[in-house]
């Protein structure tokens, strides 16, 4: 094998195992800040064959049904209530941790301090509309496309368990060429080979073809699908799910650092969750401004402590100006208080269960996905 110059990346399905226990745990996170803005959320869930075991802390005033929450996003993926034993396991949120966080304060006060110590990531790049690095786009965008057309009854046989893996290679100039396509998707049993011939003459026809063509990239790649044989057995029956584990194909993929937290589950005192959602917004909002090609944030978190304990910026030697003025212009602009955060945010809202699937920065209605400070910013630099 000849080595070469590449970047790969994987997305998932809302059916994969493991974004189901996301779904759950954002679920339930949810329908707590729908009734109590206040919720404290811990929220973890773990499915292997037919029982799913929801467990964690939380305190808060919703009454909820964790059981109930877990069925509606069962059903969605097209279970059964004969598929499952769900248990429900759920205690209150340590004092010890509480004590630190909220200072005593029986609601949100400005003085909240960080749910636990840590590292957080925030990355943009000017590679993609999205600005998100290209291999992860594409790769999400696979499984978004198979995903609509399986839900339009478009993507006969399919079901909701599926993975999509993307590699390109970079020439010398950096000019990408798409180098591999794999996806796997779960189906029903076929009747015969011609059906399954059809099932994967519509996943590169219907589904790879067209997500690459959007991107003015060339065809003559190679791919995968379905390259093991018949993928039947899929979900929760076919391999263990946990909440949390699916780190890469929830941040950047692999080409990006990451600072080891899980977000699903996580309320808004979580720094692992909502520092990642606030230095990706500085870092979109950096880019947009064209102050760089690519901008990477990285905020070191204490328990108790409302603000980072250590700031880091790094343009990758492709800023357009002195990296030490867009240095200032983040601390000028950017509070970095957990409080402001969760504010500028809206955090307290319940928008979670939309980000536990197709990664947590891909939907541009979600607060850190806007580009609302770029005016701010070339303000501050340019006076």
């Amino acid at each position: 094998m000849e080595i070469k110059n590449t970047k790969t990346c994987e997305s998932v399905g809302m059916g994969h195992p493991d974004k189901i226990c996301d779904q759950i745990s954002d679920g339930v996170l949810d329908a707590c800040l729908a009734i109590d803005k206040n919720s404290r959320v811990a929220c973890e869930c773990f499915a292997c064959n037919h029982l799913i075991v929801i467990g964690g802390e939380i305190t808060t005033d919703a009454v909820i049904d964790p059981v109930k929450i877990a069925w509606k996003i069962l059903k969605r993926l097209e279970y059964t209530e004969n598929d499952f034993t769900i248990i429900s396991n759920i205690n209150k949120q340590s004092s010890d941790i509480s004590k630190l966080v909220d200072k005593g304060e029986n609601a949100l006060s400005s003085s909240v301090g960080a749910g636990d110590q840590g590292i957080t990531v925030g990355y943009a790049t000017n590679e993609t509309t999205a600005f998100l690095p290209l291999e992860y786009d594409i790769a999400t965008k696979l499984v978004q496309k198979a995903t609509e057309l399986k839900d339009k009854n478009i993507f006969i046989d399919a079901k909701y368990d599926m993975k999509s893996q993307v590699t390109i290679t970079y020439d010398s100039n950096h000019q990408p060429t798409v180098d591999t396509v794999v996806f796997s998707i779960q189906h029903h049993a076929f009747k015969s080979d011609s059906d399954r011939s059809k099932f994967k003459t519509f996943i590169k026809e219907e589904i790879i073809l067209p997500i690459i063509k959007s991107y003015k990239l060339n065809t003559d790649f190679k791919y995968y699908i379905n390259y093991v044989g018949d993928f039947v057995i899929g979900g929760p029956f076919g391999d263990t799910g946990l909440t949390g584990r699916k780190l890469m194909v929830d941040n950047y993929g692999p080409s990006v650092q990451h600072g080891g937290g899980a977000f699903s589950g996580k309320d808004y005192t979580k720094v692992d969750r909502t520092g990642a959602y606030y230095a990706r917004w500085i870092a979109k909002n950096i880019v947009a401004a064209k102050l760089c090609d690519r901008c990477e944030i990285q905020l070191g978190w204490c328990i108790g402590v409302s603000k980072p304990v250590a700031i880091q910026i790094e343009c990758f030697n492709t800023q357009k100006i002195d990296i030490k003025k867009i240095e200032n212009a983040i601390i000028q602009i950017f509070d970095m208080s957990l409080f402001e955060i969760i504010m500028l945010l809206e955090l307290q809202n319940p928008i979670y269960m939309q980000t536990s699937y197709f990664g947590h920065f891909t939907k541009d209605n979600l607060p850190w996905e806007k580009t609302n400070y770029v005016n701010k910013i070339l303000e501050v630099i340019n006076k």
